[in-house]
């Protein structure tokens, strides 16, 4: 149980950096701002293992500090996004900064195999998610195409309420 508390909040955490992070299922890109070819030209190459942990501002060094003797170690794409959630902190309430500390402390503690288990459970759980909500949306339109009158009939069924299951 010791081992599995840790990574499971390292789950946690990880749900929460991507869902910040990630665009919601279903949501159309943004288009860019600007033509290709100039998107590329300002596009740099990034330099393996930059930004260094010495060229963190200050203010980023205390936020992301259970990460520090990690970082020069963290692959670019996933720095990127610790610098993305370390930008939104001073706009997180406290509890909320609480919150991020006590994850980002304890993903800082897996180990490599520990932290890509949490990342393989992340993403099985969000297809998941996703794949029940596409048998909801599903369900919804059938609902939708049924006749006024079954519909009327369904609305005054009653519904079973859920089987309580016993705490351990």
């Amino acid at each position: 149980m010791a081992r599995i508390a840790p990574l499971l909040l390292a789950l946690v955490f990880a749900a929460q950096a991507w869902a910040q992070t990630a665009p919601a299922p279903g949501t159309p890109k943004p288009q860019a701002a600007e033509p290709a070819a100039k998107a590329v030209k300002k596009k740099k190459k990034e330099k393996p293992g930059h930004p260094a942990w010495a060229e963190l501002s200050a203010d980023q060094q205390q936020i992301l500090a259970p990460l520090k003797p990690e970082w020069d170690r963290i692959e670019p794409e996933r720095k990127r996004k610790w610098l993305g959630i370390a930008k939104r902190y001073p706009k997180m309430k406290p509890e909320s900064q609480a919150r991020v500390q006590r994850r980002m402390q304890a993903w800082a503690s897996l180990t490599p195999e520990q932290r890509r288990q949490a990342r393989e459970n992340y993403r099985a759980i969000a297809k998941a998610k996703r794949e029940k909500g596409k048998n909801l949306r599903e369900q919804w339109a059938e609902y939708q195409s049924l006749p006024p009158g079954e519909r009327e009939s369904l609305v005054h069924e009653p519904v079973k309420p859920a089987p309580k299951r016993k705490r351990q």
